[in-house]
């Protein structure tokens, strides 16, 4: 794959944040609680000021919003959507199911998405029009047509009860052929290699899918919000497909 210059500097940024995170990830680690009850450790703010300065080096007038350091509130026409660490609460825990996630936004709109798992060896990059990629191999979701046939994945139970959203889970288990609980953006990464068909959150941030949703619509796949509308920077719940199933699966959490 022929690569931009966004994408070989975020990949840069996402390498460069890994020595950080997986030094860490090895060590007794201490946590603290953020304003909503969210672990926040050293490793989080170490990485994002990393792929932060890595990106500055190349384009240093660049605008910035990241989960820990916030919005930059720079004035440009492109601006990096940054998640040091995906999945903190499983990183604390010694659980292998965390990633860097890096977006670009380009007025707007999302052009290019890094999902670095380290602890898992998985890095899945995309770039609007060039396709989605899963260790430099192009990857696409599935052609599953029926419901029936579909297996899914789904964030936090307790974000489906807070927004009334459990009966239409629960809906959705009865006429799929599978799901599991996994959550995080290790459903997005099966997604879009076809592994899973449908993924689900309840409630979520920018920072926790700019990159994921390039990467599934690159891979071939959909993502709105629950109720089937254009995801947005104040998006805060997601449906993503593999295309085919989207509009039966919107319909489920609509009624």
């Amino acid at each position: 794959m022929d690569k931009s210059k966004f994408l070989l500097v975020a990949i840069k940024a996402a390498k460069n944040a890994e020595e950080i995170i997986m030094k860490y990830y090895s060590d007794d680690l201490t946590w603290q609680k953020k304003s909503d009850r969210s672990p926040i450790t050293i490793a989080d703010t170490q990485a994002e000021k990393v792929i932060i300065e890595t990106i500055k080096n190349s384009f240093p007038d660049h605008a910035f919003f990241g989960e820990e350091s916030g919005n930059d509130n720079v004035n440009s026409g492109y601006q990096w959507i940054i998640d040091p660490i995906d999945g903190t609460k499983n990183y604390t825990r010694k659980i292998p199911l965390f990633a860097t996630q890096i977006a670009l936004l380009e007025d707007g709109e999302i052009i290019l998405g890094v999902s670095n798992a380290p602890a898992m060896n998985e890095m899945i990059f995309a770039e609007k029009g060039r396709g989605a990629f899963f260790q430099e191999k192009r990857i696409n979701v599935s052609n599953i047509q029926n419901l029936a046939d579909s297996y899914f994945c789904f964030g936090g139970i307790k974000y489906f009860h807070k927004h009334g959203h459990l009966n239409s889970l629960l809906e959705l288990s009865k006429q799929t052929s599978g799901h599991r609980g996994i959550g995080d953006f290790w459903c997005y990464h099966l997604l879009a290699q076809g592994k899973i068909d449908i993924m689900i959150e309840a409630e979520t941030k920018i920072w926790d899918f700019a990159a994921l949703k390039i990467i599934v619509e690159e891979a071939g796949g959909k993502v709105t919000d629950i109720n089937g509308n254009e995801v947005a920077k104040d998006t805060t719940s997601i449906i993503a497909t593999n295309k085919n199933l989207h509009d039966s699966v919107v319909e489920i959490f609509r009624r």
